[in-house]
């Protein structure tokens, strides 16, 4: 749609020529900030100016926090990049103190990383062979050699990095340059039974996503589908979040839960756990290379 401005002193401006679609690139905008009147106004009519096309808009008004959250997907001329746009909407940030980033429609690069459990990887690798994933798969690591082939069959790269307690502060190193190496932008720990280094937490902050369980109630370490079968759940789901220096508590994006019964025993409650954990997981991946996560202090706004 060709957005009208309905502010007087802007409604007056000339109607930008429309591009054809194959002339106009694809932006998205992020942003939060304190809630308070004119905003919205600002952005639309920042865009407008400019001879944008908005083609999505979403936003979230938090009154318990008194924030406003953002998300516009619009296009427009060539000649415009996220730096120049970000350079050009800094005098309205700075008004009304928001936290805010522009991007383009260059796909998300992505690192999996992977243990013995390939239910996740495989999924991921499906999506992303099938143009659903919204990001692009571009390496592989892993510490076992377990899903060599798997990867390697999908024209993926296989990178083995063994750890052992002696060896751990090196083999994140070697995580670390193959993020620099790939150009990654997103780590997906998609059943990486590997506990990450606060140090590693924080230089991957806010770019790192992890997969876990979670039963209601929840039981942690070994053999948790044993637990929970002993226990009689009537829930298996998963969690999506992104990683911090606490374990398995960072920002929530997703999460699934499968209702399950008393005839589901340990393996079949396995296996539908699985199931929950590979839809949360490329859901998150999804929306996360789509720019549709933004974090707010310790949990997440997402506009699906």
């Amino acid at each position: 749609m060709t957005l009208v401005a309905t502010d007087s002193t802007v409604s007056t401006l000339p109607k930008p020529e429309l591009l054809k679609e194959e002339q106009a690139q694809k932006f998205v905008l992020t942003l939060s900030c304190v809630e308070r009147a004119g905003i919205v106004q600002a952005v639309t009519t920042f865009l407008y100016e400019r001879g944008f096309n908005i083609e999505e808009h979403q936003q979230f008004d938090d009154g318990l926090r008194q924030t406003l959250h953002l998300r516009t997907a619009f296009s427009g001329p060539l000649s415009y990049s996220p730096e120049r746009l970000e350079e050009e909407f800094g005098a309205i940030a700075e008004r009304f103190e928001m936290k805010f980033s522009f991007h383009d429609k260059t796909k998300k690069r992505v690192l999996v990383m992977v243990s013995k459990f390939g239910h996740c990887l495989n999924d991921l690798i499906f999506r992303w062979r099938g143009g659903s994933l919204g990001g692009d798969l571009v390496v592989v690591a892993s510490n076992h050699e377990t899903h060599r082939a798997m990867a390697e069959a999908a024209g993926l790269p296989f990178v083995y990095i063994p750890v052992t307690p002696d060896t751990k502060a090196d083999a994140e190193q070697q995580l670390l340059d193959l993020v620099e190496e790939y150009n990654v932008d997103l780590v997906v720990l998609a059943r990486y039974m590997q506990v990450l280094s606060d140090d590693l937490c924080r230089s991957l902050e806010g770019r790192a996503i992890n997969i876990h369980h979670s039963f209601l109630p929840g039981f942690k370490g070994a053999r948790p589908y044993h637990q929970a079968y002993d226990r009689g759940v009537k829930l298996v789901g998963a969690t999506a979040h992104y990683v911090t220096a606490d374990l398995d508590e960072g920002p929530i994006i997703e999460q699934e839960v499968i209702r399950v019964d008393h005839s589901y025993g340990p393996t079949t409650l396995s296996t539908v756990g699985q199931d929950a954990e590979a839809l949360a997981l490329s859901r998150a991946v999804r929306w996360h290379c789509e720019h549709r996560v933004l974090l707010d202090q310790t949990s997440t706004v997402v506009f699906r």
